[in-house]
């Protein structure tokens, strides 16, 4: 089982930043992700990293914009938002994964965070 907890939500204007943290019962043993799901919308991806190795992945919208790190001695995900816009709002979750899902970004992890808000206004 693992327990996850994400922080770091909140309201910002476009062309802002936040940086949503993750804090976990274990790193994940393969895959830990950011998922994100806007009102009347699918859960979709936005960046995801194999544990053992740190690779990324990242979705074509957030891409150049947005970071996910890992912190394996504090057991912690961060995603740092840069130039947020009003696109980027929607409620944002962190999940973990023990398959290879990393590369496909498919919302299809196993444990899942209760989520926390991004707001960007124009």
């Amino acid at each position: 089982q693992v327990q996850l907890v994400e922080s770091g939500g909140g309201s910002v204007q476009a062309g802002g930043s936040l940086r949503l943290s993750c804090a976990t019962s274990r790193l994940s043993s393969y895959c830990m992700g950011w998922f994100r799901q806007a009102p009347g919308k699918e859960r979709e991806g936005v960046a995801t990293i194999k544990t053992p190795d740190g690779r990324t992945y990242y979705a074509n919208s957030v891409k150049g914009r947005f970071t996910i790190s890992q912190d394996r001695a504090k057991n912690t995900l961060a995603l740092q938002m840069n130039s947020l816009e009003p696109e980027d709002t929607a409620m944002y979750y962190c999940a973990a994964e023990s398959r290879d899902l990393c590369g496909s970004l498919r919302p299809a992890f196993r444990y899942w965070g209760q989520g926390t808000q991004v707001t960007v206004s124009s």
